[in-house]
């Protein structure tokens, strides 16, 4: 019994060492694509000019025009 457990283990180390590697395949991919992002450079320096502006023209302060009831 116990020579049979060996041959199978002596055969297993045996031929899997026999069997490993083999030839190395490196397959030429070719050119890498270029992906670019698309940019909002042109309408957001824009925007952001627009807001600044009604900013400055709206104001900001506090103009208090209630009047209180006379009685």
């Amino acid at each position: 019994m116990k020579s049979l457990i060996t041959a199978t283990a002596l055969a297993a180390l045996v031929s899997s060492a026999a069997f490993a590697g083999g030839p190395v395949v490196i397959a030429d991919e070719g050119e890498p694509a270029v992906v670019t992002k698309p940019t909002s450079g042109g309408w957001l320096p824009l925007l952001a000019g627009v807001v600044i502006i009604c900013a400055l023209a709206c104001g900001g302060g506090d103009n208090n025009t209630t009047t209180t009831p006379e009685g």
